[in-house]
């Protein structure tokens, strides 16, 4: 098995966040946001289910189990999102996002489902962003790993997210095709 590309997580929080900007640029999120399940689809759609379940790498994840992690990252940006909005500084809990992968039976999810799901839970909360006043996206949540963050940083950060994996679908993808 060919050997995996350089990790791109970084553990310290603000390099974390940094990077997600980075690849944000100077793009709004919420149109990088409501251009993903369009970007999803149209990559699994030139793919065939076993590419997508294909492990080009030990120890990563396959493209199929990352629309499965952007689909359940929705649900959890969209319950932070919703407390922070409504609940004054609250507490947001880090998950063990490979446990969720590996015990929600991840790659064995059709592809075209995952990023329907995606695509509805994209959608209910992009109608939370769009009605957000500016005085709305100062409003806080304190992380238990990254400490203190906005709504305008968790919007930047899930827009951010989104490219990450999209760009790491499509490396994975042409890896398995060079095979």
């Amino acid at each position: 098995m060919p050997q995996p590309p350089p990790s791109q997580w970084i553990d310290d929080p603000e390099k974390y966040r940094q990077k997600l900007f980075g690849l944000l640029g100077d793009r709004h999120p919420l149109d990088v946001a409501a251009m993903t399940a369009d970007a999803l689809a149209e990559i699994t759609d030139a793919h065939t289910p076993e590419q997508m379940r294909h492990r080009p790498f030990e120890g990563k994840w396959t493209p199929n189990e990352i629309l499965a992690h952007l689909e359940q990252t929705e649900w959890i940006f969209g319950f932070r999102l919703r407390r922070m909005l409504c609940e004054d500084k609250p507490q947001l809990l880090e998950l063990d996002q490979d446990l969720w992968v590996v015990n929600l039976k991840s790659n064995d999810q059709d592809s075209g489902v995952l990023i329907e799901n995606f695509r509805s839970l994209r959608n209910m909360n992009l109608a939370v962003w769009k009605q957000m006043s500016p005085s709305d996206l100062t409003r806080t949540g304190l992380h238990n790993e990254r400490g203190p963050e906005s709504l305008d940083t968790l919007m930047r950060m899930m827009a951010g997210h989104d490219l990450s994996h999209i760009g790491q679908i499509k490396r994975y993808l042409s890896q398995e095709s060079s095979s």
